[in-house]
């Protein structure tokens, strides 16, 4: 192993300390003896569940939606793909706020699109589970789509080009060879923009509302704990916490080279 140079360790650490350390003091303040009773409680547990199903969820319409954007970012060369682009990841710069605004001017009742839906099906989004999902995944498809659309960038074409020529049709291509070639970033982006989901905030009060048992998931719970009781924002963060390690680290391998 190369010789790293002592400023670079010192940076590093300095920087690892930095993040390391609203940790120590969340774990530091945590009331470990009255955790069990808090944990118990009916609050935590219906924010847990919610909050899994609506990560999930959105993790699920992520794949399932993500991979044909990725793949027409990649192989697609028309002329306004840099704008395109810009589209698509700009939920990953724009404030989760002004997402959750955007989304209720288009899919509430009286949104473009949710003027729509309400008048010929009865659809109504906002401030629903529904509507988190939804919050969910215009925050997190940036994060998935990222992953897989270097993917498809970095593998070369000649054995797509060779199963062409062999009579392969352009389907059996692609979920013969081409997706199988790229699984490991698929479930590297799916981590991510899950782990996106699962802590998303802002859009979700906006377009979704904070109401218990439909629409209030662990974010909102901890911020509406942290007004009355402090505790419960302690444990339900603790939660949080455990629940984003136990997916994230597992498949670190997936974004990481193996040494």
């Amino acid at each position: 192993m190369n010789r790293i140079p002592k400023a670079v360790v010192l940076i590093a650490t300095i920087a690892i300390l930095f993040l390391l350390s609203p940790l120590i003091g969340l774990l530091q303040r945590m009331p470990w003896s009255e955790l069990a009773n808090l944990l118990g409680s009916d609050v935590i547990l219906d924010a847990f569940l919610l909050s899994l199903f609506v990560s999930f969820s959105a993790a699920l319409v992520v794949f399932v939606f993500g991979i044909p954007i990725a793949w027409f970012l990649a192989r697609s060369n028309f002329s306004f793909m840099k704008l395109l682009r810009a589209v698509v990841l700009l939920p990953m710069v724009l404030p989760p706020v002004v997402g959750g605004t955007a989304l209720l001017f288009a899919f509430g009742r009286q949104g473009f699109l949710g003027k729509w839906l309400n008048d010929w099906f009865g659809l109504t989004l906002p401030f629903t589970t529904a509507g988190s999902v939804m919050a969910a995944v215009f925050v997190s498809m940036p994060f998935f789509v990222v992953a897989v659309e270097s993917a498809f960038r970095s593998i070369s074409e000649d054995l797509e080009k060779t199963a062409e020529t062999l009579g392969a049709s352009s389907s059996k291509i692609f979920l013969k060879i081409t997706l199988p070639r790229i699984f490991p970033s698929i479930l590297a982006g799916l981590a991510l923009s899950w782990a996106r989901a699962l802590g998303e905030f802002g859009a979700t009060i906006t377009f979704a509302g904070n109401m218990p048992g439909e629409t209030q998931t662990l974010p909102l719970a901890i911020f509406l704990a942290l007004e009355t009781n402090p505790e419960a924002a302690l444990a339900l963060s603790l939660v949080m916490l455990v629940t984003s390690l136990a997916i994230l680290i597992p498949f670190r391998d997936q974004w990481l080279p193996s040494r």
